[in-house]
């Protein structure tokens, strides 16, 4: 298995013989606005694409998380329908989605409800919280998915997701190998964390001590606040520096 993290929680995996993108955003650099009321006022995204959209147009199957713009964009769908697989692109996604992107031009639109195998690869859908409260329930319903195949390592992409019951629930199940997380610690003006902050790292790591963490959704988006180094300096100081993984955008990891 390889993991290329491209930018925010886009990759690029090399799983049971496929290449899966998952979650494309592909807007240019500071195109969107920035979320307001946060610190960093620059717009979004804040940083470029590490190359070309044009070299992740034709991969062999789409998944998406959930639908938030910097999960799936116009830019990326025009990309995609440009490349190989066109209109006929085989996606997954979570219940609720089809419509939405096969308003985009898609024909071969596949929602996951629980349990899905595609040429050997078993797909499980999982659950998460985009955030407590009201604003938790704003940000609407995200998916995780875990991945199993013959002479592959078990993945689990949790998603968008703060550290929840939902996420023990997947690490308990699955048991993992390889856990992707997404770790910016992305907050608004009000309210608390909607991804994974330092500290949901570390619980991810204690629960689940033998599965290795790669944190990505880091340096990209404005109200992201947690930094790399920020990420890197706590795992450090848990003793947990060797367990996670923290790409810069346009590298490969391989497991």
């Amino acid at each position: 298995m390889k993991i290329t993290l491209i930018r925010n929680a886009t990759l690029w995996l090399e799983y049971g013989g496929l290449h899966w993108l998952v979650d494309p955003f592909f807007a240019d650099q500071g195109s969107n606005p920035a979320i307001p009321q946060v610190p960093d006022s620059r717009s979004n995204p804040l940083v470029p694409l590490p190359i070309p959209a044009v070299s992740l147009s034709s991969p062999d199957i789409l998944l998406l998380t959930h639908l938030h713009p910097d999960h799936w964009d116009e830019p990326a769908a025009k990309t995609l329908l440009a490349g190989r697989g066109g209109s006929q692109l085989p996606i997954l996604a979570q219940p609720g989605d089809r419509e939405r992107i096969a308003s985009f031009g898609f024909s071969d639109v596949t929602e996951i409800e629980k349990t899905l195998i595609y040429k050997g690869v078993t797909v499980t859908r999982t659950s998460g919280q985009h955030g407590v409260g009201e604003i938790g329930q704003k940000m609407g319903q995200v998916s995780g998915f875990a991945f199993r195949a013959e002479n592959e390592p078990t993945l689990y992409i949790a998603g968008d997701t703060i550290w929840c019951d939902d996420v023990v629930q997947a690490l308990d199940a699955h048991r993992p190998d390889v856990t992707v997380v997404n770790a910016g610690g992305a907050q608004f003006g009000e309210g608390d964390p909607i991804i994974m902050t330092p500290e949901d790292v570390v619980s991810v790591c204690r629960h689940n001590a033998d599965t290795a963490v790669v944190a990505v959704h880091l340096e990209a988006i404005n109200h992201c606040r947690t930094s790399r180094d920020t990420l890197a300096n706590e795992m450090k100081r848990q003793g947990l520096q060797d367990r996670v993984r923290i790409p810069a955008d346009g590298e490969t990891l391989a497991f």
